[in-house]
Order: C-alpha cells, then structure tokens, then sequence
C-alpha cells in the first residue's frame, strides 16, 4: 500500500511559513482562485505566539508579483497594507574608491531587474566595451539606472496589477507582510493555524512503520497535544529546530568567504511626508562592511552588516547613526531604537532530509546583499509544491533532485555575492584587502574573473538551468565596478549595426520614460487614492 502524502504541518510562521503554506495550497488545495471542496492537502502552520517578525524592512524580487498572484492576494491591496513600494533594482555606493559619479563625486552603480537590451537572443556587452569611456553599461542597455536617478515608478496608474514597465519588485514592512499572508492564508486558503509551542519533534523508531525509520511522525505541543504530519517544513529560522536539531544535517559554513557576521538595524522616519522614495535599494560601503537603505512610504529601513572579525559593535553603529543623520539631519538619533542581528553565514548540506525540508533561515542564510533571501524562500516553497510527492515511497527520488539545486543555488549565491567584494579596490580597511586574498574567493569564481578578462559574460558561463542571477548580472556587477575586458577584434557588421539600433533605441525609450512615468511617491499616492486596475 502507497502512503499519500496528504498531512503537511508548517513548523513557523513569519514570511517563510506563510508564504510556503500560501503557494501548496494555492497549487493544491485551490484552482483560478477558489478554494477546492474537497482540497488535497490538509495544511497546519504551528508557530509560537512570542516570536515576532523583526519588521526593519525587506525587499523582494520581480518574481514576487507571481507568487503574490499565485496566492490571489491582489497588488493594491499587498501595496497599501504591507507599506509597500517599488524596487527597480539594487543600487551600490562607495564601494569603488575611483571612478567618480559625474553627479555626487562619488562612485556609484545600479544592478537593475530589467534586463539589457536585446536579451535574451543577443548579447550587447561586447558592442558596448568600445563606448564604456562615454557612457555607462547601465545606461547604455536599459532605463532603469536614470528612472532610479529621479526616484520615478516603474509603471502608471493604468498598468494593470503585476504587469509592469519596467521590471521591479518591492520593498516592504516584514512584519506587515507577514500578517497580511497570515490573514489571508487562514481566511481565503483554510490553512489551520495553531499558535503554541513545540515542545518535542517525534521521530519513528520502527523501521516496520509506514514512514521511514527516523522520519518525523508529529510534534509535540504545549497546549494541543501531538500533531501528526506526512512532511514537516521547517520555518523555525536559524535555530533549525527540525532540519538542525532533530534531523542533524550539517551546517556548512562560509565565512572563510563571506565575513560579515552581525548587523545593526533601524527605522528611519522621513523629516518630510512628502520625501522622495527610492526605487531601489541602496547598498552604500563602509570600512568593515556596508548599509543598506530601504525606502518605504513611511520611512527608511537602515541597517549596517558587517564583520566582527574586523569592526567592534561600537564603531558599526557609529557608522549607521552618522548614516542616518546624514540622510535625515533633523532626526533626533536618541529616539531611534536599534535592533542587533546575529548572522552565521553558511547553509544546510541539503534542504530535503527525510520527511523535512528546511525553507528559509532554517535553511541558510548569508548576508542581505542582492536580497536573495526571499527570493530563496519563493523558489523552495514553488518546487516543493510543483514536486510534491505522492507517496512516501518517490520522497527520497525528488528529495535528491531538489538537494541538488539547492546546491547549486547556494554555490552561486556565494559566488555572486563574493563577486561584489573582490572586484572593488576599496583598501581603506583590511576587512576589503582580506576579500581579495585568493584563498577566501570560490576556485569557480576565480576561473570565470580570468575569463572575464577576455571575454564578456555570457549564458554559457551559466553551468545549470533555473539558476538565480543571470549571465546579465554579473554583467551589470563588473561593469558598475570598472571591470576591463578585452575588447573584441572581430566583430560581425550586421551585429555591430543592431547593437547600435539597440542603443539608440533604448536612449530614445529612457527619455520617453522619464517624462510620462510618475514619481514612485506619486504612484503611491495614486494607488491609496484608487487602486490598480486588475488584469
């Protein structure tokens, strides 16, 4: 006899519970939106009524607005209660110490979600390497770099909900988010909630039982006794609770790579409520690390990472609150409430452990650099509930499939991020000259910054399908930075004319779009006032 896989019990909420109880019901239990008589799975999300989001601020990818669709929670109504706003991209400050910015004097560079121009079909890097003296990559490729410039929106008030202009994603208040999935999965998706406390993680002895020996059978609870559960997910966060102290999957850690460790946060109010709002995500580099700088409707969410191998607590918090006063000089710093954030960088050797798998912090998690977190947590949570097994038997099967893109999507996580330290020349510190020493960068990294020096980043570079950060991405890291590649010697006449018409192009659109997309704030405004229209 097969054993379905019908009883799925969520081990903690915040946004990775809720976002994976949201997609295996929307998958599973649901079709266009409406909820199954009879649905297949029975959904429990337990979670503890003392833990609460830390709300500093998060931003997302583009492919939130599918999972946001695919859960049926509307865009106007995401936007206005999770404090929303637009994120066109990442944009990074300081972290060159040459190439100055013709605008502030200092060096700066945008990794923007749209993609270059004539992507996927036709690489444009190579055409662009003899005009990088004139204008930026960014700028040559896309718009996104001069929309972000003057804090405009990626779309109008008439675009309809989730379609867009240009590319984006957003930045959010966690701890809204989080209540809104919450509210939504109970209320529209007949997830059970349970809020208490797991007291013990029961696992099977009797190899005779119909799950495996050592699979989990139920968890305890302090006020509902025992819940029993065909496949746990464990949401628990850093402290593993299932995948790390029950199950014993090693942690592998990467801070012989990647240094940063702890992080300081707060919340920064606007001195005006009219302030522009960033359309994307400001990573400016200090000393021993760097800031991040999120703009919602409200106010900012700032937080300093960094390494403590290298910086005291004092001194990172000095940099944040001299930051923060800088941005907003009328801001009184002792009514700002700083929260610390302990970081140990490293994930999981695998995701899929028997009858668990580990989504989100329980699973890994580096730095917030490039904001792969979420987007980490949506990919795990789409392929366990495109991939659900039927029965325990074909578990194991599609358990090793998934571990091993988790594999790879770690490798490149560290790979890309890594990237951004060791081709900067920041040497104010021995935190950067540290990033470069060669026996703290990926052997794989190393051979492709050897080959970049050649040629320019393609798909080909790209060992695996689904892989998270495009051949366009690091285009946009190393060119923001300064990289030099070799320029072509031969180039086709036919290529070199498209990839001129790409150009002008793309400068004819950037000049169009700055004069009919609306502020990021004004679309705000717009969407309080009358929604999206739906699609």
């Amino acid at each position: 006899m097969q054993n379905k896989i019908t009883n799925i019990v969520i081990i903690g909420g915040g946004t990775a519970g809720w976002i994976t109880a949201g997609i295996l019901a929307a998958e599973h239990n649901a079709d266009n939106g409406h909820l199954a008589p009879k649905p297949k799975l029975n959904i429990t999300l337990i979670e503890s009524p003392d833990v609460a989001t830390i709300g500093v601020g998060e931003g997302t990818w583009p492919s939130m607005r599918s999972t946001l669709q695919k859960i049926g929670i509307s865009e106007t109504e995401f936007m206005i209660k999770c404090d929303a706003s637009f994120k066109q991209g990442s944009c990074f400050n300081q972290w060159q110490t040459s190439a100055l910015d013709s605008n502030s004097g200092l060096h700066q560079y945008i990794h923007p979600f749209s993609l270059p121009a004539g992507e996927p079909q036709f690489n444009i890097a190579p055409y662009w390497l003899p005009h990088q003296q004139q204008v930026s990559f960014a700028d040559a490729v896309g718009q996104q770099n001069a929309i972000c410039g003057q804090h405009l929106a990626p779309k109008q008030i008439g675009t309809p909900e989730f379609s867009f202009i240009n590319n984006y994603g957003y930045h959010l208040n966690a701890a809204k988010f989080s209540q809104l999935l919450q509210s939504h999965c109970i209320e529209k998706l007949a997830i059970n909630h349970i809020q208490d406390h797991v007291t013990k993680v029961n696992q099977v002895a009797d190899v005779n039982y119909h799950l495996n020996s050592n699979d989990i059978c139920s968890v305890s609870t302090t006020n509902h006794g025992d819940i029993q559960g065909d496949l746990f997910i464990d949401c628990t966060g850093t402290s593993a609770l299932l995948i790390g102290q029950t199950l014993n999957v090693p942690f592998i850690c990467k801070k012989q790579q990647l240094f940063n460790d702890s992080a300081i946060a707060l919340q920064l109010p606007y001195d005006n409520a009219q302030q522009d709002i960033a359309s994307c995500t400001h990573s400016t580099a200090q000393t021993h690390g760097w800031i991040w700088d999120i703009g919602l409707p409200t106010r900012s969410g700032i937080g300093h990472v960094y390494s403590s191998s290298h910086t005291s607590e004092q001194q990172a918090s000095d940099q944040l609150l001299a930051y923060a006063k800088n941005k907003q000089p009328n801001i009184n710093l002792n009514n700002l409430s700083v929260k610390k954030l302990s970081i140990a960088p490293g994930h999981r050797q695998v995701c899929w452990q028997n009858n668990c798998v580990a989504i989100g912090m329980a699973s890994g998690f580096i730095e917030p650099l490039e904001a792969s977190a979420l987007a980490l947590i949506e990919w795990t949570a789409k392929t366990v509930a495109q991939q659900l097994p039927d029965n325990r038997q074909v578990m194991d099967t599609i358990a090793n499939r998934v571990n091993q893109q988790f594999t790879l999507h770690w490798q490149q996580i560290v790979e890309f991020l890594k990237l951004h330290y060791v081709v900067s020349n920041r040497a104010d510190s021995d935190y950067w000259h540290d990033h470069r020493e060669t026996n703290t960068i990926p052997d794989n990294l190393q051979y492709l910054l050897e080959l970049w020096r050649y040629q320019v980043p393609s798909q080909q570079d790209i060992l695996y399908k689904e892989a998270l950060f495009p051949a366009a991405s690091y285009q946009f890291v190393l060119y923001g930075m300064g990289f030099n590649t070799q320029q072509y010697s031969h180039l086709k006449p036919s290529n070199i004319k498209q990839a001129q018409q790409l150009f002008t192009e793309n400068l004819q659109r950037t000049q169009a779009m700055l004069k009919v997309l609306p502020s990021n704030r004004a679309l705000l405004n717009q969407i309080a006032k009358q929604g999206f229209s739906t699609i």
